[in-house]
């Protein structure tokens, strides 16, 4: 078992928390002088965690495996915090959580009392003793972003609600998704929300160009 870091922000954190989130996608990267479009090849029984990039020649090319591992590794996930001792005493600067572990930490996902300003670390300084939430990866394939079903875009942390279309005329289930509780933009359609989640993080023209994408599947692990 390995165990990789993942950074999630708040709205994601608060969707694991919840539940709601379950899956987490990830562009898949190119290989340099490789098809693009001959990533996957069935012919060859490649374990789903790895993907075939095809050569000039028949059978010739490389295998890439996930980055953030396989079924049965852990991901523990960074985010926003910050760190004091007993005393309300915060560090001063991020290298000084070397001097770890601080007994106390504030993550504004939990959201209630904030740190003083300017003591928050972002999510990219937050040491593998620090993080509260460890994954558990139980699945991992390969897949076009564009194929995301309307159930696996609801298991990306969508906030969904109750919302009554029928009085904007439109005959819809009395459901809406949205990208976060402080969006102010609701969907009918949960892959529609999810592809305004997506070009938020990877640029509006990330969609449209519809890249082969890893396809992560998680569950919490409790007591950690």
């Amino acid at each position: 078992m390995r165990e990789h870091p993942i950074i999630l922000n708040e709205d994601m954190v608060r969707a694991v928390l919840t539940g709601s989130k379950t899956q987490a996608r990830q562009p898949v990267k190119p290989v340099k002088g490789y098809e693009h479009d001959n990533i996957c090849r069935p012919d060859l029984a490649i374990a789903a965690h790895k993907v075939w990039w095809h050569g000039e020649f028949e059978n010739v090319g490389v295998l890439q495996s996930c980055p953030l591992g396989q079924p049965g590794d852990r991901l523990w996930v960074r985010e926003k915090f910050a760190a004091f001792d007993a005393d309300w005493c915060f560090p001063g600067r991020p290298h000084d959580l070397r001097d770890g572990p601080w007994p106390n930490f504030i993550y504004p996902a939990n959201g209630g009392k904030e740190p003083p300003k300017g003591t928050c670390r972002p999510s990219v300084n937050m040491p593998r003793w620090a993080s509260r939430i460890t994954l558990e990866i139980t699945g991992v394939r390969v897949e076009r972003l564009q194929d995301i079903s309307h159930r696996d875009a609801c298991r990306e942390g969508l906030f969904r609600e109750e919302y009554n279309w029928r009085e904007n005329e439109f005959p819809l289930d009395d459901i809406a998704y949205r990208t976060s509780p402080t969006a102010k933009t609701r969907f009918s359609c949960p892959k529609q929300c999810f592809q305004e989640l997506w070009e938020s993080i990877y640029k509006p023209e990330s969609w449209q160009a519809n890249p082969w994408v890893w396809v992560i599947e998680f569950k919490r692990v409790e007591g950690e």
